[in-house]
Formats: C-alpha cells, sequence, structure tokens
C-alpha cells in the first residue's frame, strides 16, 4: 500500500542525503586526481586504478551478499542467461574509455570538455525510446539547461588562450557523438537490466563487476604488460580516489535500481559546481563570476524538472 507521510518524507531525506554524498565525490574525483600529481603528472597507471575501483566494488558486493542476503536456492542456481546481460555494460565503458584517449588525435582536451556535454541529451534520448518514459515540455527544457549549464561551466574553466586553441576535425566531432551515445546506452542498459531482474542487487553487482574486473584487467595488461607494477606510483590520494570512486559506483547502482537514469544526469551536473569550488578551495584556481551562471542553469533545471 502507499506510504504513511512520515515514511514517504524519511525515504526523501534518505534519497536527498544519498544524491547529496554522490554529488560531493563525483566533484572530488578531478581535484584528487590533481592533488595525486608529482612534478605535473600522474605518477600512476589509470588503468590500474581503474581495476582496483572495479575489484573493490566487486569485494563490497560479495560481503553485502554474505552479510545480508539469504542466499536461497534460487539465487544459487543463478544461469548464464540471466548473467551474460552484465557483460555489455563493462564492454561499453572500456570502450569509452579506450575512445577518449583516441579522440585526442582529432581534437584539443577543451573541444572534449565542451562537446562531452551531449551525453546529457543522448542519454536522455535514449531514456524515453529505450524505457518508454515520456517527459513533460518542463522536463525537456530542463535538460536541455543542464547541457546549456555544461557547456558554460566548460566554457568558464578555459582561459584565452584555451579559447584560441580549440581545434576538432569532423572526424572528432563523429567520435564524440559516438563517445555520447555508448554513454548513454550503457547508462540505460544497465537501468533497463536491474529493474528487469529480480535479484538483489548486491548480486546483480556481483555480476557486474565481476566482468568489470575481467575486462579492465585484460586491458591493462594490453596496454602497460610488464613495464609498470600494478600498484606503482600510488599515494594515499591514489587509495582516496579508489575509495571514493568505488562508492560512488556502488551508490550510483541503487539510484539506477530505484530511481532513474535522469536523477544521475541532474547529479554529474551539480557535481561540476563541486568541482569547481574544491578546485578553487584545493588547488587554488580562480572562480570567475561566470561561474554563477550554471549554478543558476542548473537549479532552474532541478525546479523544472522535479516540481
Amino acid at each position: 500500500g502507499p506510504l504513511p507521510s512520515s515514511g514517504r518524507s524519511l525515504r526523501g531525506v534518505k534519497w536527498f542525503l544519498l544524491l547529496t554524498l554522490l554529488t560531493l565525490i563525483y566533484g572530488s574525483h578531478a581535484p584528487l586526481i590533481s592533488l595525486s600529481k608529482v612534478d605535473g603528472r600522474v605518477p600512476f597507471s589509470a588503468s590500474s586504478c581503474v581495476v582496483l575501483i572495479e575489484l573493490a566494488k566487486l569485494l563490497v558486493s560479495l560481503g553485502t551478499l554474505l552479510a545480508f542476503e539469504e542466499l536461497s536456492g534460487s539465487h544459487l542456481s543463478v544461469s548464464w542467461v540471466l548473467v551474460a546481460p552484465y557483460a555489455v555494460p563493462a564492454l561499453l565503458y572500456a570502450f569509452n574509455n579506450h575512445l577518449v584517449v583516441f579522440m585526442q588525435d582529432y581534437m584539443d582536451p577543451s573541444s572534449f570538455q565542451v562537446l562531452s556535454n551531449m551525453k546529457i541529451a543522448s542519454t536522455a534520448l535514449l531514456y524515453t525510446s529505450c524505457l518508454g518514459k515520456r517527459l513533460r515540455p518542463g522536463q525537456w527544457l530542463a535538460l536541455a539547461l543542464l547541457v546549456a549549464a555544461g557547456v558554460c561551466h566548460s566554457y568558464a574553466s578555459l582561459g584565452w588562450e584555451d579559447l584560441n586553441g580549440l581545434h576538432i576535425t569532423a572526424w572528432g566531432l563523429l567520435l564524440v557523438l559516438l563517445y555520447s551515445f555508448i554513454s548513454g546506452l550503457a547508462a540505460v542498459y544497465t537501468e533497463r537490466v536491474l529493474k528487469a531482474q529480480r535479484l538483489p542487487l548486491s548480486l546483480q553487482n556481483l555480476f557486474l563487476y565481476l566482468f568489470g574486473v575481467g575486462i579492465n584487467l585484460a586491458s591493462h595488461v594490453a596496454s602497460v604488460g610488464g613495464d609498470q607494477g600494478l600498484l606503482e606510483g600510488y599515494s594515499w590520494t591514489v587509495w582516496l580516489i579508489v575509495a571514493s570512486q568505488a562508492a560512488n559506483g556502488l551508490l550510483m547502482s541503487l539510484v539506477m535500481k530505484h530511481g532513474s537514469g535522469i536523477t544521475r544526469l541532474f547529479v554529474i551536473s551539480a557535481a561540476m559546481l563541486v568541482n569547481g569550488v574544491l578546485s578553487w578551495g584545493l588547488l587554488g584556481l580562480q572562480l570567475t563570476p561566470y561561474f554563477l551562471l550554471p549554478v543558476l542553469l542548473i537549479a532552474a533545471a532541478v525546479y523544472l524538472y522535479y516540481r
């Protein structure tokens, strides 16, 4: 039956705290990477970091499953037909990670930063077409404001010398469209699988991260080989990145299972603002008056979408 008002308000508070924590974690990622740099360069292998993040999520999922779920026969007799779909998001995310590196030959990093905001639009379009969700005109306007906020924030963080150096080829534009499409497809597909199967989330995460560890470990070995140790260049900051990104993935799966992928877009957009404030506080980067524009756009988008 419907929840009493006190139950609904408690659920609302829990959701607010969850989304606030997710936004803070998302927003802290780039400043933490900057803090981990030694002599201006990242001292650790990014692919090894991804492997450890996936492994941490796998271990937490396994621990949660053993501690809180009753492992009845129905859970233990899971077939490969149920497990196989979880390989798809791992493959899509791994492909996109390589695509980001490949794209750098066809555009500068600043252009990618600006144009990657298109993944908000692609996720929304796939969300409505693949999951059969209808959005009101006001909600479409809200998502357009999110894209505008992302573009404004990206431009606001660039200096004049960056703007003068912007370049993108036709191939670069095509690749960033592909990147945005795959990013949206991975998110929508994951949400569909998590909601379609009546399995505990910890068990679903276990399947998801088993493939994540396997695919990313193979990718790491292929890219690095024996040239660099798995934990080479690791400091307390890097371990903090691993812990925070593992928590980020696990909390986001809660949002995908019980909320929606559109909520995820709002979290990512709001995290840009956290990123800006932390970069100012921790790294001494200047905030310009333009920073207020994406703040206002995101606030307006939240109001329009959830009113």
